[in-house]
């Protein structure tokens, strides 16, 4: 036989039991009001402890506890939590310090193989060392708990950004003479029809390692209301790689482009030799081109002393190879012809290569730098 509660009973005033309804039944009150409301309802209309307890999916605890604070001071406060002082944490400011120091060195700096942690691994190591370590208040951590101390600290050392530092001194003055001759150049397409420039700017570059693979079996067109896509076997056949040599007129857009099996000052001569039998006498050719070493070496200073002030060398900084315009040519050529090729030879993959270029300069695009902030910033107007 169930015992009878010793409580006494919960008596309401029309008042009171409006209020409390509106809670039970409200969909913008916060939850655990509601469930307290409706707790104090019941328990109002003689159900029993059991009774209230399953009907609110709530611990017999937690019921007594709302019932007698509304017995003690009211219904207002049974809907309410008591203020309280929060209990000290159990995981002080220095070891959560401890945890944040060991998420910013590396593992194998620990004589672990890994390079990086995971949360796994580091609430592993802190667990295994939190006792000599001076803090036993994580000797039962978790992965969990690991997570909450790497999130107030906004750190992931699980992650690795990359970043691209800055080797060369001169990075900042070499990137504003490659600004002001791209605004030159500019401003000299805009006037093209009064004086043509005398001076020719051409954006040079390489793509090494393109790869000439082949299909080992025959791709599947798409078929309509049945397949929606090239079907392609995932096998292929590798033929060597490729370097592309490519150079681009900045006033007309042409594009000049040796392809070859190696990357020597040999190839890169026949690039500068394509270029200067394009333009006629009289006309000198400035290039704008990065640091590798075939551009400056014996046999390429030996042939252009043989065109002496043919041309002119403008060399972007270390590590600022995205200042080269000849970067947006190789992307649009990765965009358009180089996208998912297969080839049956090196000497297709060439051949190829070669007529992407040829449909380029039948409808020739002057690549613009467009984003001229450093100019402007430094006060750079010579050419305006």
């Amino acid at each position: 036989m169930p015992t009878t509660s010793k409580r006494p009973q919960l008596e309401l005033n029309a008042e009171e039991k409006r209020m409390l309804e509106a809670v039970a039944n409200s969909r913008t009150s916060v939850k655990r009001e509601v469930d307290r409301a409706r707790i104090l309802l019941h328990y109002h209309r003689r159900a029993s402890i059991k009774e209230i307890s399953l009907k609110a999916g709530m611990s017999r605890e937690a019921v007594c506890k709302c019932i007698d604070k509304a017995l003690a001071m009211g219904v207002g406060y049974g809907l309410k939590d008591l203020p309280h002082s929060p209990k000290a944490p159990e995981i002080t400011l220095e070891a959560k310090a401890w945890v944040t120091n060991l998420a910013c060195t590396k593992p194998k700096d620990l004589g672990m193989a890994a390079e990086v942690w995971s949360r796994q691994s580091l609430a592993t190591y802190v667990r295994e060392h939190a006792h000599e370590a001076g803090y036993p208040s994580l000797k039962l951590a978790v992965k969990a708990t690991v997570h909450r101390i790497l999130k107030e600290n906004k750190l992931q050392p699980h992650k690795i950004r990359y970043y691209l530092e800055k080797r060369d001194p001169e990075f900042d003055g070499k990137m504003k003479d490659i600004l002001m001759v791209y605004k030159e150049v500019e401003l000299w397409n805009k006037k093209a029809n009064d004086e043509e420039s005398k001076i020719i700017t051409i954006c040079v570059d390489e793509k090494p390692g393109v790869q000439a693979t082949a299909n080992t079996s025959k791709d599947l067109p798409p078929v309509p209301g049945k397949y929606n896509q090239i079907a392609r076997d995932h096998e292929y056949v590798r033929h060597g790689t490729a370097s592309i040599l490519a150079g681009i007129d900045l006033h007309s857009g042409h594009v000049f482009t040796q392809v070859h099996r190696q990357h020597r000052s040999v190839e890169f001569i026949e690039l500068l030799k394509e270029i200067d039998a394009h333009y006629p006498e009289g006309k000198q050719v400035r290039v704008i081109l990065d640091n590798h070493s075939v551009h400056t070496s014996k046999e390429t200073m030996k042939f252009l002393a043989t065109r002496a002030n043919r041309f002119v060398y403008v060399h972007t900084p270390k590590h600022g190879s995205w200042l080269n315009l000849a970067e947006a040519l190789f992307s649009k050529m990765a965009r358009t012809f180089l996208k998912y090729i297969r080839v049956a030879s090196w000497d297709e993959l060439k051949e190829r290569i070669l007529k992407g270029v040829a449909e380029f300069n039948e409808a020739p695009v002057v690549f613009r730098w467009t984003k001229f902030d450093a100019l402007e910033q430094n006060n750079i107007q010579m050419f305006l």
